[in-house]
């Protein structure tokens, strides 16, 4: 080897370049490599499998869904789900609280306080109804958690602060005389029952008008006026 460095010096230059070029790399900083088309699949597998939970649950509550239909429905192992969600309950809690931070975040761009009440109420009927065409399977989720659970993870849907203020702008409809003396509360409650029954009952009414085409654009444009209308009319002075 001496003789070797002694006859080709440029060896011991390379040998000392390469080295430098190439340091060792301790295990704690060590780069992720983790690319991001993993991520992507990541997340859209994540999706998938909230998309199967909801309707998983929305058939048979928490106690009656079962993780082997939902992987099945989705093409992976049950060991991916508790890979990503860590259990059943976690799962649940995420279908729960998904379609929640939908509603929340589109009432958060309202300016209800600011508009008149009767405006503030027809936008908050339309938000509700179009909540409700964008997540078919969350009413009834809701339904079974009330059912089975008596409502114990409902705080995760962060609706306590929208519901809170459709009370408050009913509230100042009665002051400001424009709707009746009607308990407030009880109000929020009917209209919310108006909103939401067409959607959750529909596979029962089916059986009564089969010929009705409850989910064409024209048909819920009509339920949506007729909502407004309803509600409105049983408020105005």
């Amino acid at each position: 080897m001496l003789l070797g460095l002694w006859l080709r010096p440029d060896l011991a230059l390379y040998a000392e370049w390469v080295d430098w070029c190439n340091p060792p790399i301790p295990l704690a900083t060590k780069v992720d490599r983790t690319s991001p088309r993993q991520t992507r699949d990541a997340e859209a597998t994540k999706a998938e499998i909230l998309n199967a939970a909801e309707e998983e649950f929305a058939k048979f509550g928490f106690s009656g869904a079962k993780t082997e239909a939902i992987a099945a429905k989705t093409g992976v192992t049950k060991a991916m789900i508790y890979y990503h969600f860590g259990s059943k309950e976690e799962l649940y809690k995420a279908v729960i609280q998904r379609p929640a931070a939908d509603f929340v975040n589109a009432f958060g761009d309202l300016e209800l306080e600011t508009m008149p009440p009767e405006e503030a109420l027809k936008t908050v009927i339309k938000v509700a109804i179009a909540h409700e065409i964008s997540h078919p399977h969350y009413g009834r989720v809701l339904l079974h958690e009330a059912m089975q659970n008596q409502g114990q993870y409902f705080k995760l849907t962060g609706w306590v602060n929208p519901i809170n203020r459709v009370v408050a702008v009913v509230e100042r409809g009665i002051q400001a005389g424009i709707f009746r003396p009607v308990d407030p509360w009880l109000a929020v409650n009917h209209t919310m029952g108006i909103c939401t029954f067409y959607f959750n009952a529909q596979a029962n009414m089916r059986n009564v008008q089969p010929e009705f085409e409850s989910f064409t654009p024209e048909a819920i444009d009509r339920f949506t006026e007729s909502a407004i209308a309803m509600v409105l009319a049983g408020l105005k002075v």
